[in-house]
């Protein structure tokens, strides 16, 4: 381990993974029928291409039990069935390791005893300009799989759905479940979170982003509270888990490459997983003086 590994690992104690449908220029495909990435019992017509591929993936992979399935075999199966279905997506990795992607991949670690958690986002956004089909759906596709496959218990699996019956997916409530599933899992614990909705970018003004741009994810209540930035996702999820934690990502949105700004990654179109050159250890630790400040001031105002 270098010293740039040493600090990361510092910076970041847990397994983070990440995958999503798109690079950061890209955008993510809405599908109307669903039923033509043979998902068993979907949910409804409408889905995301990138949750759908993925969901497909996995389910053949765990019918066959020939062989293990890689990182790179993951990507690289999800991008053959965008591509025979239209879509030009390139699904990426990114994480808080340097890992070899022929290893095999996991949502559960080997061995894992600890507690199953999840966190669940669809945004349909029901109303509004932009108005998706699909999201909803995902989030109960996605729900099915980590029940029926992983075991998760459906009690430790929080949703946001703004279908006027689950928890509404706002800013605040989104930023407190980050916040809470940090404080919750333990050493030995799996995360699974999943966004199905927008995606967006605004500037970047902090000078750590190569393309000049912060990618985003849009809750349902973004013209009045704004955007989550992908630097306070750094901040308030990935970095204040423990280490022995693991957290497995998967992003449905438009411009999603990196929302997470996590120090390596993968794209199904490479052979190996690299740094990203754009991530600064500098901006890391001010997020996490920032992030201590956050929690000092919650413990204050819990106190009162």
């Amino acid at each position: 381990m270098d010293d740039f590994d040493a600090q990361v690992a510092k910076l970041i104690p847990a397994d983070v993974h990440m995958i999503s449908g798109s690079a950061d220029s890209q955008t993510s495909a809405d599908v109307f029928n669903v039923s033509q990435f043979q998902l068993p019992d979907p949910q409804g017509k409408a889905g995301g291409a990138c949750t759908s591929a993925i969901l497909q993936v996995l389910y053949r992979n765990n019918e066959q039990l020939s062989e293990q399935l890689t990182w790179v075999g993951l990507l690289r199966k999800m991008r053959e069935v965008l591509n025979n279905m239209g879509y030009d997506q390139v699904p990426q990795l990114s994480s808080s390791r340097m890992i070899d992607v022929n290893k095999p991949m996991y949502i559960v670690p080997p061995g894992a005893t600890g507690t199953k958690r999840a966190i669940l986002i669809g945004i349909n956004y029901t109303g509004q300009n932009g108005e998706l089909s699909g999201c909803h759906n995902d989030v109960e596709n996605i729900s099915g799989y980590l029940q029926k496959v992983h075991g998760f218990p459906p009690d430790q699996m929080l949703r946001f759905l703004d279908n006027g019956v689950d928890h509404p997916p706002t800013k605040a409530n989104l930023m407190s479940a980050f916040q809470r599933i940090t404080a919750y899992s333990n050493p030995g614990d799996t995360v699974f979170l999943h966004y199905s909705g927008h995606g967006s970018r605004v500037p970047d003004e902090d000078g750590d982003e190569d393309d000049g741009y912060d990618e985003t994810l849009v809750p349902v209540d973004f013209e009045q509270a704004g955007q989550i930035v992908d630097d306070d996702i750094l901040s308030q999820l990935v970095q204040p888990l423990k280490s022995g934690v693991n957290m497995t990502c998967l992003m449905d949105a438009c411009h999603s490459g990196t929302v997470m700004d996590l120090p390596y990654r993968f794209t199904a179109d490479g052979d190996v997983m690299i740094r990203d050159e754009g991530f600064s250890l500098g901006n890391a630790e001010s997020a996490v003086a920032a992030c201590c400040c956050v929690v000092l001031l919650l413990d204050i105002m819990g106190s009162l």
